[in-house]
């Protein structure tokens, strides 16, 4: 090579290095086995995508699940790719970020990020991991202000705070979905996010249209993945629904973060895990599908730097009515509080059908008001004692008189239920809700 060349070509190349665009590393498709795609030559972190060239002239999204040896395990996105032995797989620089910002809201988007609702392009350029972005934990703050959520039995009997995460757990047809639209059209919050993951593609549209045509709409971000998709991409709109929330947190804003169904995610996560080898354990479950549920909801929370929070609700169904389901266990191992809807309050017409005796927001205690935590003591005191003695009242076994407690509780069974009851789009502010449970079962109306 000519010294003047040779110079011209490190010079080059000296420019490219320090803007940082160094060689891409392409990979080639040598196996694919049980729906892992295994690819040599793409030595790439887990979670990087990456774009396999098919063989009819079409492209086909992927990613890093694992490794075996020096090839890289990858998921495939879509599962009708004409994908061939040799394929060209390029690395997809922009697979583990989000697009996030204003431009999001009022829009319906898949886990790609793709506009669903024929609204146009998404003109938001800021980006986002979609892994999250980890910080110190001492600036997660805490839950001090309660947030209104519009249901007089949340607010009133299991007050939830700014930041809080919790679980909405129930078998499947007790009014999961019902609850989340009633609480994302009353809830006092700046912004909302909610993540339809594996939802029935009518259940998706029917959602869009029933439960986002207020004044909400225009301030909420829907990302929406339906069952039939790859598990991966059920997994990412996980992850961008909550990036999403993260981003307009550090904005300083109160957002509501709903994702619907924690089940469904770990579902997809078990069929990554039993496919690569992972050895199944509870209910089937792989380590890595329970390890999956605290890394996600950990991520919600306060922000002590900006002032904002995610107030995050997780549905969780419990399949066959387990409330022992592992999902079900771990989400309520590490939420901070838990709403279970009863299925013989649903089958009774009752909506919400929360049962009080099994549900508990553990941040209660430090928002409340000593009178309306006396009104909630008392309130529980009355349920328990009617449920608890429910199989002998419904006998005819017990005798009238024989407990104060219970015939207090089965008198004032109704008004009970009554306080609970409410329409599915009427909405009863937090004043209202405690001033009501104070009125009713508080230490005033005892000494009235």
């Amino acid at each position: 090579m000519i010294p003047a060349q040779e110079k011209g070509l490190t010079s080059l190349l000296g420019r490219i290095e320090a803007i940082g665009a160094g060689p891409r590393r392409i990979g080639r498709l040598v196996a694919h086995d049980a729906g892992m795609l295994e690819v040599t030559g793409f030595n790439h972190p887990i979670g990087f995508g990456g774009t396999i060239h098919t063989a009819d002239g079409g492209t086909m999204k992927a990613e890093i699940a694992g490794f075996r040896g020096s090839r890289a395990l990858m998921v495939p996105l879509e599962s009708d790719g004409a994908v061939k032995n040799g394929a060209r797989v390029e690395p997809d620089m922009q697979s583990s970020q989000a697009q996030v910002g204003d431009g999001l809201l009022g829009r319906v988007i898949g886990p790609m990020g793709e506009p669903l609702d024929g609204g146009g392009p998404i003109v938001a350029n800021a980006l986002w991991p979609l892994a999250g972005k980890r910080s110190n934990v001492l600036n997660r703050g805490r839950v001090t202000k309660p947030i209104d959520l519009g249901v007089r039995a949340i607010n009133g009997l299991l007050t939830a705070g700014y930041g809080q995460r919790i679980a909405i757990a129930a078998g499947s047809g007790v009014g999961k979905s019902v609850l989340i639209g009633q609480i994302i059209a009353h809830a006092d919050v700046d912004v909302a996010v909610v993540g339809l993951i594996g939802e029935r593609g009518r259940e998706v549209s029917d959602f869009v249209e029933t439960k986002l045509n207020g004044p909400m709409r225009g301030r909420t971000v829907t990302v929406a993945v339906p069952a039939d998709y790859s598990p991966v991409l059920r997994l990412r709109a996980a992850a961008r629904a909550t990036a999403i929330a993260e981003h307009f947190r550090s904005q300083g804003k109160r957002v509501l973060l709903i994702i619907d169904s924690l089940t469904r995610i770990a579902h997809a996560q078990r069929e990554i895990g039993l496919s690569m080898g992972e050895p199944p354990t509870m209910k089937g479950y792989p380590p890595s599908a329970l390890a999956l549920i605290p890394r996600l909801i950990e991520r919600a929370g306060n922000d002590n730097t900006t002032g904002g929070s995610i107030t995050a609700l997780y549905t969780v169904l419990a399949d066959g009515g387990d409330m022992e389901d592992p999902v079900v266990d771990t989400a309520r191992a590490i939420v901070d509080g838990h709403i279970i809807l009863s299925r013989l309050l649903s089958e009774q017409g009752i909506f919400p059908a929360i049962d009080v005796g099994k549900s508990l927001s553990r941040v209660a205690a430090d928002i409340i008001s000593d009178e309306h935590r006396a009104a909630q003591t008392n309130f529980r005191r009355l349920w328990s004692a009617y449920e608890e003695n429910r199989d002998l009242l419904l006998m005819g076994a017990y005798r009238e008189g024989s407990d104060p407690a219970i015939d207090e509780a089965v008198a004032r069974h109704d008004e009970l239920l009554a306080f609970v009851r409410q329409g599915a789009k009427e909405a009863v502010p937090m004043d209202e809700s405690v001033g009501q449970l104070r009125q009713q079962f508080g230490f005033e109306s005892a000494h009235a």
